[in-house]
Protein backbone atom coordinates (compact mmCIF):
# COMPACT_ATOMS: atom_id res chain seq x y z
CA UNK A 1 0.00 0.00 0.00
CA UNK A 2 1.39 3.24 -0.83
CA UNK A 3 2.45 5.52 1.96
CA UNK A 4 0.44 9.00 2.14
CA UNK A 5 0.92 12.23 2.81
CA UNK A 6 -0.91 15.39 2.13
CA UNK A 7 1.58 17.16 -0.01
CA UNK A 8 4.71 16.04 -1.77
CA UNK A 9 6.97 18.19 -2.80
CA UNK A 10 9.66 16.50 -5.76
CA UNK A 11 12.91 18.01 -5.66
CA UNK A 12 14.94 19.34 -2.30
CA UNK A 13 16.58 22.39 -3.98
CA UNK A 14 15.65 26.06 -2.69
CA UNK A 15 12.18 26.58 -3.74
CA UNK A 16 11.31 22.21 -2.85
CA UNK A 17 13.01 23.41 0.70
CA UNK A 18 11.06 26.53 1.32
CA UNK A 19 8.07 25.29 0.47
CA UNK A 20 8.15 22.57 2.64
CA UNK A 21 9.09 24.59 5.54
CA UNK A 22 6.01 26.51 5.33
CA UNK A 23 3.73 23.88 4.95
CA UNK A 24 5.63 22.46 8.03
CA UNK A 25 5.08 24.78 10.17
CA UNK A 26 1.15 25.13 9.07
CA UNK A 27 1.00 21.71 10.31
CA UNK A 28 0.72 20.60 6.92
CA UNK A 29 1.89 16.80 6.26
CA UNK A 30 4.12 16.93 3.36
CA UNK A 31 6.92 15.22 1.96
CA UNK A 32 9.76 16.73 0.20
CA UNK A 33 11.69 13.58 -2.26
CA UNK A 34 15.15 14.28 -3.45
CA UNK A 35 16.69 11.86 -6.31
CA UNK A 36 19.82 12.51 -5.57
CA UNK A 37 22.05 11.15 -2.66
CA UNK A 38 22.12 14.45 -0.94
CA UNK A 39 21.76 18.06 -1.51
CA UNK A 40 22.71 19.56 -4.73
CA UNK A 41 25.84 20.86 -4.57
CA UNK A 42 27.51 24.14 -6.55
CA UNK A 43 27.15 27.98 -5.71
CA UNK A 44 24.70 28.23 -8.15
CA UNK A 45 22.00 30.89 -7.38
CA UNK A 46 24.33 32.80 -5.32
CA UNK A 47 22.49 36.52 -4.92
CA UNK A 48 19.61 36.36 -2.53
CA UNK A 49 17.52 39.91 -3.50
CA UNK A 50 15.82 41.79 -0.75
CA UNK A 51 12.59 40.53 -0.94
CA UNK A 52 13.98 36.62 -0.29
CA UNK A 53 15.48 37.90 2.39
CA UNK A 54 12.11 39.68 4.02
CA UNK A 55 10.46 35.62 3.16
CA UNK A 56 13.20 34.12 4.87
CA UNK A 57 12.82 36.33 7.81
CA UNK A 58 9.15 34.84 7.97
CA UNK A 59 10.58 31.47 7.60
CA UNK A 60 12.84 31.82 10.73
CA UNK A 61 16.31 31.85 8.45
CA UNK A 62 17.47 35.38 7.90
CA UNK A 63 19.92 35.27 10.98
CA UNK A 64 21.51 31.91 9.69
CA UNK A 65 21.55 33.42 6.16
CA UNK A 66 22.97 37.12 7.44
CA UNK A 67 25.96 34.86 9.11
CA UNK A 68 26.19 32.64 6.25
CA UNK A 69 27.20 34.89 3.68
CA UNK A 70 28.04 38.70 2.74
CA UNK A 71 27.79 41.98 0.73
CA UNK A 72 28.79 41.93 -3.16
CA UNK A 73 32.28 43.00 -3.58
CA UNK A 74 32.89 45.83 -5.95
CA UNK A 75 34.21 44.82 -9.35
CA UNK A 76 37.80 45.13 -10.39
CA UNK A 77 38.61 45.08 -14.32
CA UNK A 78 41.77 42.93 -15.08
CA UNK A 79 44.24 43.77 -18.73
CA UNK A 80 47.10 42.23 -19.41
CA UNK A 81 48.00 41.70 -15.55
CA UNK A 82 47.21 45.19 -14.59
CA UNK A 83 44.19 46.17 -12.75
CA UNK A 84 42.40 48.82 -14.89
CA UNK A 85 39.93 50.12 -12.36
CA UNK A 86 36.72 49.33 -10.34
CA UNK A 87 33.20 48.87 -11.88
CA UNK A 88 30.24 49.12 -9.41
CA UNK A 89 28.20 45.73 -10.23
CA UNK A 90 24.77 47.20 -8.60
CA UNK A 91 22.59 50.50 -8.46
CA UNK A 92 23.18 51.64 -4.91
CA UNK A 93 20.02 51.86 -2.52
CA UNK A 94 19.80 52.88 0.87
CA UNK A 95 17.85 51.13 3.39
CA UNK A 96 14.38 52.88 4.86
CA UNK A 97 11.99 52.14 7.15
CA UNK A 98 9.51 50.64 4.77
CA UNK A 99 12.37 48.40 2.99
CA UNK A 100 15.22 47.25 5.61
CA UNK A 101 16.81 45.04 3.31
CA UNK A 102 17.57 46.89 -0.48
CA UNK A 103 21.14 44.86 -1.35
CA UNK A 104 21.71 41.36 -2.59
CA UNK A 105 23.39 39.34 -0.23
CA UNK A 106 25.83 36.58 -1.07
CA UNK A 107 25.65 33.24 0.04
CA UNK A 108 26.25 29.97 -2.04
CA UNK A 109 22.99 28.00 -3.33
CA UNK A 110 24.72 24.65 -1.21
CA UNK A 111 24.90 26.96 1.65
CA UNK A 112 21.58 28.23 1.37
CA UNK A 113 19.66 24.90 0.81
CA UNK A 114 21.77 23.47 3.99
CA UNK A 115 20.81 26.13 6.31
CA UNK A 116 16.60 25.78 4.57
CA UNK A 117 17.12 21.71 5.46
CA UNK A 118 18.49 22.46 9.13
CA UNK A 119 15.18 24.34 9.29
CA UNK A 120 12.58 21.98 7.63
CA UNK A 121 13.81 19.54 10.20
CA UNK A 122 13.94 21.93 13.20
CA UNK A 123 10.04 22.05 12.12
CA UNK A 124 9.74 18.52 12.16
CA UNK A 125 9.92 18.09 8.19
CA UNK A 126 11.67 15.48 6.42
CA UNK A 127 13.42 14.67 2.74
CA UNK A 128 13.71 11.83 1.63
CA UNK A 129 16.89 11.53 -0.79
CA UNK A 130 17.30 8.88 -3.33
CA UNK A 131 13.72 8.80 -4.32
CA UNK A 132 13.70 9.16 -7.87
CA UNK A 133 10.04 10.26 -9.26
CA UNK A 134 9.08 8.13 -12.60
CA UNK A 135 5.33 8.46 -13.24
CA UNK A 136 2.40 9.27 -12.12
CA UNK A 137 -1.72 9.44 -12.22
CA UNK A 138 -4.51 11.86 -10.99
CA UNK A 139 -7.86 11.20 -10.34
CA UNK A 140 -10.44 13.02 -8.15
CA UNK A 141 -8.91 12.16 -4.54
CA UNK A 142 -5.06 12.59 -5.03
CA UNK A 143 -2.28 11.94 -7.01
CA UNK A 144 -0.45 8.67 -7.01
CA UNK A 145 3.29 9.03 -7.58
CA UNK A 146 5.68 6.39 -9.14
CA UNK A 147 9.46 6.22 -8.12
CA UNK A 148 11.90 4.35 -10.03
CA UNK A 149 12.67 1.86 -7.22
CA UNK A 150 9.00 0.39 -7.48
CA UNK A 151 7.48 2.95 -4.39
CA UNK A 152 4.25 4.82 -4.91
CA UNK A 153 3.09 7.87 -2.85
CA UNK A 154 -0.50 8.64 -2.54
CA UNK A 155 -0.86 12.77 -1.93
CA UNK A 156 -3.66 15.40 -2.02
CA UNK A 157 -1.50 17.29 -4.31
CA UNK A 158 1.82 17.41 -5.82
CA UNK A 159 4.64 19.61 -6.40
CA UNK A 160 7.02 19.65 -9.08
CA UNK A 161 10.21 21.50 -7.41
CA UNK A 162 12.32 18.98 -10.04
CA UNK A 163 14.03 21.45 -12.06
CA UNK A 164 14.38 22.84 -15.40
CA UNK A 165 14.04 19.39 -16.81
CA UNK A 166 11.29 17.99 -14.63
CA UNK A 167 10.28 14.70 -14.65
CA UNK A 168 6.76 15.83 -13.15
CA UNK A 169 6.40 18.66 -15.86
CA UNK A 170 7.21 16.13 -18.43
CA UNK A 171 4.78 13.35 -17.43
CA UNK A 172 1.77 16.42 -17.42
CA UNK A 173 2.76 16.81 -21.17
CA UNK A 174 3.37 20.87 -20.06
CA UNK A 175 5.49 22.56 -22.92
CA UNK A 176 7.99 25.19 -21.96
CA UNK A 177 7.76 28.23 -24.63
CA UNK A 178 11.25 30.14 -24.58
CA UNK A 179 14.44 31.27 -26.37
CA UNK A 180 18.49 30.67 -26.26
CA UNK A 181 19.41 33.93 -24.64
CA UNK A 182 23.00 33.31 -25.65
CA UNK A 183 24.40 30.71 -28.11
CA UNK A 184 27.49 30.79 -26.07
CA UNK A 185 28.19 27.58 -23.47
CA UNK A 186 29.24 28.85 -19.81
CA UNK A 187 31.26 27.56 -17.70
CA UNK A 188 30.22 28.02 -13.71
CA UNK A 189 32.56 26.27 -11.35
CA UNK A 190 33.72 26.39 -7.21
CA UNK A 191 37.47 27.12 -7.40
CA UNK A 192 40.18 27.44 -4.39
CA UNK A 193 42.86 29.96 -5.83
CA UNK A 194 45.91 30.91 -4.28
CA UNK A 195 47.17 35.17 -5.60
CA UNK A 196 44.31 36.95 -6.12
CA UNK A 197 42.62 39.20 -3.61
CA UNK A 198 38.98 38.32 -1.83
CA UNK A 199 38.10 42.12 -1.76
CA UNK A 200 37.15 42.68 -5.34
CA UNK A 201 34.56 40.63 -8.20
CA UNK A 202 37.27 39.88 -10.45
CA UNK A 203 36.48 40.54 -14.15
CA UNK A 204 38.47 39.53 -17.15
CA UNK A 205 36.86 40.78 -20.54
CA UNK A 206 37.45 39.16 -23.79
CA UNK A 207 40.88 39.49 -25.41
CA UNK A 208 42.26 37.73 -28.66
CA UNK A 209 45.23 36.20 -27.39
CA UNK A 210 43.06 34.73 -24.12
CA UNK A 211 39.66 33.74 -25.04
CA UNK A 212 36.42 34.93 -23.60
CA UNK A 213 35.22 36.41 -20.85
CA UNK A 214 36.28 35.28 -17.03
CA UNK A 215 35.04 36.52 -13.91
CA UNK A 216 36.17 35.10 -10.14
CA UNK A 217 34.05 35.81 -7.49
CA UNK A 218 34.96 35.36 -3.71
CA UNK A 219 32.33 33.88 -1.98
CA UNK A 220 31.19 35.19 0.99
CA UNK A 221 31.41 32.85 3.92
CA UNK A 222 33.93 30.07 2.64
CA UNK A 223 37.53 30.31 0.74
CA UNK A 224 36.02 29.60 -2.73
CA UNK A 225 35.79 32.01 -5.84
CA UNK A 226 33.12 31.19 -8.36
CA UNK A 227 34.56 31.07 -11.85
CA UNK A 228 32.13 31.89 -14.79
CA UNK A 229 33.59 31.82 -18.09
CA UNK A 230 31.88 32.31 -22.01
CA UNK A 231 33.34 30.33 -24.64
CA UNK A 232 31.96 30.31 -28.59
CA UNK A 233 29.17 28.79 -29.62
CA UNK A 234 29.46 24.81 -30.00
CA UNK A 235 32.58 24.57 -28.13
CA UNK A 236 32.88 21.13 -25.88
CA UNK A 237 33.72 22.60 -21.99
CA UNK A 238 36.00 20.82 -20.26
CA UNK A 239 34.96 20.18 -16.73
CA UNK A 240 38.01 18.42 -15.37
CA UNK A 241 40.12 19.66 -13.20
CA UNK A 242 42.94 20.37 -15.36
CA UNK A 243 40.24 21.89 -17.93
CA UNK A 244 39.52 24.17 -15.47
CA UNK A 245 42.91 25.73 -14.75
CA UNK A 246 44.20 25.73 -18.03
CA UNK A 247 40.81 27.85 -18.65
CA UNK A 248 42.12 30.46 -15.84
CA UNK A 249 45.82 30.44 -17.15
CA UNK A 250 44.75 31.24 -20.58
CA UNK A 251 42.23 34.39 -19.01
CA UNK A 252 44.55 35.91 -16.82
CA UNK A 253 47.61 36.24 -15.20
CA UNK A 254 47.36 33.26 -13.10
CA UNK A 255 48.89 30.24 -13.71
CA UNK A 256 47.47 26.71 -13.70
CA UNK A 257 49.00 25.51 -10.23
CA UNK A 258 47.28 28.84 -8.56
CA UNK A 259 43.77 27.15 -9.01
CA UNK A 260 44.68 24.61 -5.84
CA UNK A 261 41.14 23.35 -5.96
CA UNK A 262 38.19 22.59 -8.35
CA UNK A 263 35.11 21.63 -5.76
CA UNK A 264 32.59 21.66 -8.47
CA UNK A 265 32.16 22.93 -12.04
CA UNK A 266 29.35 22.81 -14.52
CA UNK A 267 28.41 23.60 -18.04
CA UNK A 268 25.40 25.53 -19.51
CA UNK A 269 23.69 27.48 -22.70
CA UNK A 270 21.79 30.55 -20.76
CA UNK A 271 18.37 30.41 -21.88
CA UNK A 272 15.00 31.68 -20.51
CA UNK A 273 11.58 29.47 -20.74
CA UNK A 274 8.56 29.32 -19.35
CA UNK A 275 6.15 26.67 -18.71
CA UNK A 276 2.61 26.89 -20.91
CA UNK A 277 0.73 26.42 -17.59
CA UNK A 278 1.86 26.42 -13.84
CA UNK A 279 -0.85 23.82 -12.63
CA UNK A 280 -2.58 20.62 -13.67
CA UNK A 281 -5.67 19.63 -11.44
CA UNK A 282 -3.88 18.47 -8.19
CA UNK A 283 0.07 19.09 -9.14
CA UNK A 284 1.26 21.95 -9.23
CA UNK A 285 4.92 23.51 -11.01
CA UNK A 286 7.17 26.32 -9.16
CA UNK A 287 10.91 27.05 -9.56
CA UNK A 288 13.32 25.61 -12.73
CA UNK A 289 10.63 23.53 -13.37
CA UNK A 290 8.19 26.13 -14.14
CA UNK A 291 10.38 28.74 -15.46
CA UNK A 292 14.68 29.02 -16.97
CA UNK A 293 16.33 31.90 -16.03
CA UNK A 294 19.97 33.25 -17.52
CA UNK A 295 21.76 33.76 -14.29
CA UNK A 296 22.41 37.07 -14.82
CA UNK A 297 20.71 39.52 -12.32
CA UNK A 298 19.77 36.79 -9.60
CA UNK A 299 16.71 36.43 -10.22
CA UNK A 300 16.34 32.45 -10.97
CA UNK A 301 16.58 30.85 -7.00
CA UNK A 302 14.86 34.09 -5.62
CA UNK A 303 11.66 34.17 -7.83
CA UNK A 304 11.20 30.43 -7.03
CA UNK A 305 11.55 31.01 -3.67
CA UNK A 306 8.61 33.52 -4.03
CA UNK A 307 6.41 30.91 -5.88
CA UNK A 308 6.99 28.44 -2.97
CA UNK A 309 5.98 31.33 -0.49
CA UNK A 310 2.87 31.95 -2.58
CA UNK A 311 1.87 28.20 -3.18
CA UNK A 312 2.57 27.39 0.99
CA UNK A 313 -0.01 29.84 2.68
CA UNK A 314 -2.57 28.85 -0.08
CA UNK A 315 -2.30 24.65 0.27
CA UNK A 316 -2.20 25.58 4.17
CA UNK A 317 -5.44 26.81 4.11
CA UNK A 318 -7.07 24.52 2.07
CA UNK A 319 -5.75 21.50 3.31
CA UNK A 320 -5.73 23.09 7.30
CA UNK A 321 -7.50 26.47 7.48
CA UNK A 322 -11.02 25.75 5.65
CA UNK A 323 -10.54 27.69 2.94
CA UNK A 324 -12.20 26.77 -0.71
CA UNK A 325 -9.67 24.69 -3.23
CA UNK A 326 -11.03 27.65 -5.81
CA UNK A 327 -8.65 29.19 -3.66
CA UNK A 328 -5.66 27.33 -5.57
CA UNK A 329 -6.72 28.74 -8.77
CA UNK A 330 -4.59 32.22 -7.89
CA UNK A 331 -1.31 30.57 -7.60
CA UNK A 332 -0.45 30.34 -11.26
CA UNK A 333 -2.70 33.63 -11.95
CA UNK A 334 -0.50 35.39 -9.81
CA UNK A 335 2.88 33.15 -10.31
CA UNK A 336 3.03 32.97 -13.78
CA UNK A 337 3.02 36.78 -14.92
CA UNK A 338 5.66 37.50 -12.36
CA UNK A 339 7.81 34.79 -13.64
CA UNK A 340 7.46 36.20 -17.56
CA UNK A 341 8.21 39.51 -16.39
CA UNK A 342 11.73 38.02 -14.41
CA UNK A 343 12.34 35.88 -17.42
CA UNK A 344 12.59 39.15 -19.51
CA UNK A 345 14.35 41.02 -16.88
CA UNK A 346 17.23 38.28 -16.15
CA UNK A 347 17.57 38.68 -20.55
CA UNK A 348 17.41 41.99 -20.30
CA UNK A 349 20.62 41.88 -17.80
CA UNK A 350 22.41 39.35 -19.54
CA UNK A 351 22.37 41.32 -22.66
CA UNK A 352 23.34 44.57 -20.63
CA UNK A 353 20.43 46.43 -21.20
CA UNK A 354 19.61 46.56 -18.27
CA UNK A 355 21.32 47.46 -14.91
CA UNK A 356 21.24 45.62 -11.86
CA UNK A 357 19.11 47.66 -9.57
CA UNK A 358 15.50 48.55 -8.36
CA UNK A 359 13.92 45.90 -10.95
CA UNK A 360 16.04 42.95 -9.68
CA UNK A 361 16.06 44.08 -5.89
CA UNK A 362 11.83 42.59 -6.41
CA UNK A 363 10.74 44.78 -4.13
CA UNK A 364 8.17 46.38 -6.54
CA UNK A 365 6.47 43.56 -7.60
CA UNK A 366 2.58 42.52 -6.23
CA UNK A 367 -0.35 41.20 -7.22
CA UNK A 368 -2.91 44.61 -7.71
CA UNK A 369 -4.68 42.53 -10.75
CA UNK A 370 -5.01 39.01 -8.52
CA UNK A 371 -8.44 37.92 -8.17
CA UNK A 372 -7.72 37.64 -4.48
CA UNK A 373 -6.55 41.37 -4.64
CA UNK A 374 -9.96 44.04 -3.36
CA UNK A 375 -9.33 47.89 -2.75
CA UNK A 376 -12.50 49.39 -1.44
CA UNK A 377 -10.85 52.88 -0.80
CA UNK A 378 -12.00 55.74 -3.08
CA UNK A 379 -8.35 57.31 -2.45
CA UNK A 380 -5.56 55.43 -1.60
CA UNK A 381 -2.28 56.15 -0.77
CA UNK A 382 0.51 54.60 -2.29
CA UNK A 383 0.42 50.99 -0.77
CA UNK A 384 -2.56 49.35 -2.09
CA UNK A 385 -3.96 46.36 -2.33
CA UNK A 386 -1.88 43.51 -3.77
CA UNK A 387 1.03 45.47 -2.65
CA UNK A 388 3.80 44.22 -0.53
CA UNK A 389 3.17 45.54 2.86
CA UNK A 390 6.38 47.59 3.88
CA UNK A 391 7.86 47.41 6.91
CA UNK A 392 6.82 50.24 9.47
CA UNK A 393 6.25 50.65 13.48
CA UNK A 394 3.18 51.22 14.48
CA UNK A 395 2.22 51.90 18.28
CA UNK A 396 5.50 50.50 19.24
CA UNK A 397 5.03 47.67 17.05
CA UNK A 398 7.15 46.73 13.90
CA UNK A 399 5.15 45.36 11.26
CA UNK A 400 7.61 42.80 10.10
CA UNK A 401 7.75 41.23 13.60
CA UNK A 402 4.31 41.02 13.30
CA UNK A 403 3.78 39.75 10.31
CA UNK A 404 6.15 36.80 10.90
CA UNK A 405 4.03 34.39 11.21
CA UNK A 406 1.49 31.68 9.13
CA UNK A 407 -1.10 34.27 9.87
CA UNK A 408 -3.11 37.34 8.21
CA UNK A 409 -2.90 40.37 9.70
CA UNK A 410 -5.44 42.54 10.26
CA UNK A 411 -4.06 46.54 10.59
CA UNK A 412 -5.40 49.52 11.19
CA UNK A 413 -3.74 52.44 10.73
CA UNK A 414 -4.48 56.81 10.60
CA UNK A 415 -2.74 59.59 8.87
CA UNK A 416 0.05 58.66 10.71
CA UNK A 417 1.00 55.23 9.65
CA UNK A 418 4.22 54.81 7.96
CA UNK A 419 5.81 54.72 4.78
CA UNK A 420 2.63 54.93 2.63
CA UNK A 421 0.01 53.33 3.69
CA UNK A 422 -2.59 55.71 4.59
CA UNK A 423 -5.89 55.76 6.62
CA UNK A 424 -7.67 52.93 6.34
CA UNK A 425 -7.26 49.13 6.91
CA UNK A 426 -6.05 46.86 5.77
CA UNK A 427 -5.43 42.86 6.00
CA UNK A 428 -2.58 41.53 5.09
CA UNK A 429 -1.61 38.21 3.32
CA UNK A 430 0.32 35.36 4.68
CA UNK A 431 3.19 35.87 2.25
CA UNK A 432 3.26 39.59 2.92
CA UNK A 433 1.10 41.70 0.42
CA UNK A 434 -2.00 43.53 1.32
CA UNK A 435 -5.27 41.44 0.65
CA UNK A 436 -7.72 43.78 1.49
CA UNK A 437 -7.69 47.94 2.24
CA UNK A 438 -11.02 49.94 3.05
CA UNK A 439 -11.74 52.59 5.07
CA UNK A 440 -13.72 50.92 7.53
CA UNK A 441 -13.88 46.90 8.04
CA UNK A 442 -17.05 47.14 5.96
CA UNK A 443 -17.01 44.59 3.42
CA UNK A 444 -13.45 42.91 5.24
CA UNK A 445 -16.10 40.48 7.25
CA UNK A 446 -16.96 38.48 3.46
CA UNK A 447 -13.17 39.10 2.00
CA UNK A 448 -11.76 36.87 5.40
CA UNK A 449 -14.38 34.05 4.33
CA UNK A 450 -13.62 34.10 0.49
CA UNK A 451 -10.03 33.69 0.98
CA UNK A 452 -10.00 31.17 4.15
CA UNK A 453 -8.83 33.95 6.18
CA UNK A 454 -9.18 32.60 9.80
CA UNK A 455 -5.67 33.32 11.69
CA UNK A 456 -6.05 36.98 11.81
CA UNK A 457 -4.12 38.73 14.47
CA UNK A 458 -4.93 42.70 14.85
CA UNK A 459 -2.46 45.68 15.02
CA UNK A 460 -2.79 47.52 16.98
Amino acid sequence: MAAQVDVLVVGAGASGLALGIDLARRGVDALVVEQADGLIPGSRGKGIQPRTLEVFDDLGVLDAIHAAGGAYPVGMIWKDGRRMGERTMFDPAAPTEGAPYTKPWMVPQWRTQEILLARLEELGGRVAFRREAAGLAQDGGGVTVRFADGTEVRAGYVVAADGGRSTVRRALGIDMTGETVDPSSMLVADVRITGLDRDNWHIFPSSREGGGFMALCPLAGTEDFQLSAQFPEGTAVDLSPDGVRKVVAARSHLAPEDVTEVRWASDFRPRAALADRFREDRVFLMGDAAHVHSPAGGQGLNTSVQDAYNLGWKLGAVLRGGAPASLLDSYEEERRPIAADMLGLSTSVHRGKTRRGEATRQLGLGYRTSSLTEETRETPGSVRAGDRAPDGTVEGVRLFDAFRGPHWTLLTANTDAPQGYGAGVFLVRPDGYVGWAGETTEGLAKYARRVGAEDVRRIP
